[in-house]
């Protein structure tokens, strides 16, 4: 039965242990993995800009002996309105997998239920799961364990991460905080089942309005950008909003010994989060970058069904 993974709790708590220590594997082993040897090709469409996301497929996938097939989407007949399924049902019969990065998460969802290949969220504007799993690769690195570790996300918890973070953390077994102002909550359905999902793994979720609070004891500390691709022209309204969730010296000073940072960027300093956290001694933001190259080619291998 072919696996997909359209967002974080599509993997169980054992199965993403399981990617998570192929993927530390893989880093410290990066060439002795093959499973796409032939070569096999993989898909890699997008709807939308990337920089991490492009190149962490394309070399991975390289690195895993097969071809990446990279498509902007834009140029090809999904952007001139062609039906998902059929662009789907071509894609199905030449390549291994296919990746998305796009808009709206129905869209992944309908080239899943056409494609008999395994399909990966590359990105929506609803969860950014390939990035959580390079994040939490990123934390167990860090901490050396996930269970019982307390992560808070500043920022829009309406945002793709802040889902994310809470179905993958939720996932781990940790305790994810989102501090978020009113307007910006995550959408009740995701924290529904993020919670769900914590009462079985001993972790837990909540939502907080004051940033300060939720920064108090945390372990790691995350944020993103305040506007995000198709929310041009909010800006100011956003910063108005956000501004006191900044992720500034103050508030990883409330965090643990140990404290961690991370940003998936791209990063606007002064706005989201500050020169000096960014760039200083609790930053894992290029650990994170690296890491989804190897978190991205476990995921593939375990979806493909390989090893070596």
């Amino acid at each position: 039965m072919t696996r997909d993974f359209l967002r974080d709790d599509d993997l169980s708590p054992a199965e993403q242990a399981a990617v998570l220590d192929l993927a530390d594997v893989m880093k410290t082993d990066r060439f002795g993995y093959r499973p796409l040897a032939g070569p096999q090709t993989v898909a890699v469409l997008f709807d939308k800009p990337s920089t991490r996301t492009r190149v962490s497929f394309a070399v991975g996938i390289a690195e895993l002996g097969g071809q990446p097939l990279v498509i902007d989407a834009q140029s090809s007949q999904l952007g001139r309105g062609e039906p998902i399924a059929d662009t789907a049902r071509v894609l199905e019969r030449q390549v291994a997998a296919i990746a998305w990065r796009t808009f709206d998460q129905n869209r992944i969802e309908a080239m899943a239920a056409a494609a008999t290949v395994p399909v990966l969220n590359a990105l929506t504007d609803a969860f950014h799961p390939c990035q959580v799993l390079a994040d939490l690769q990123t934390i167990r690195a860090a901490h050396g364990r996930l269970a019982g570790l307390t992560l808070t996300f500043l920022g829009d918890g309406s945002s793709n991460m802040a889902h994310s973070y809470l179905l993958g953390g939720a996932t781990a077994g940790l305790s994810v905080r989102i501090a978020a102002p009113p307007a910006y909550r995550p959408d009740p359905d995701v924290l529904a089942d993020a919670e769900a999902i914590a009462g079985a793994t001993g972790g837990s979720v909540a939502v907080f309005a004051d940033p300060k609070a939720a920064c108090t004891d945390a372990d790691v500390l995350a944020t993103d950008v305040w506007t995000s691709m198709g929310q041009e022209g909010q800006e100011g309204t956003r910063i108005a909003a956000l501004t006191p969730y900044r992720l500034d010296e103050d508030k990883l000073a409330l965090g643990r010994g140990g404290c961690i940072v991370l940003h998936c960027l791209p990063a606007h300093r002064g706005e989201e989060i500050t020169a000096g956290v960014i760039d200083g001694p609790a930053s894992r933001v290029w650990d994170q970058a690296e890491n989804r190259l190897h978190a991205q080619k476990a995921l593939l291998t375990w979806l493909l069904g390989g090893t070596r």
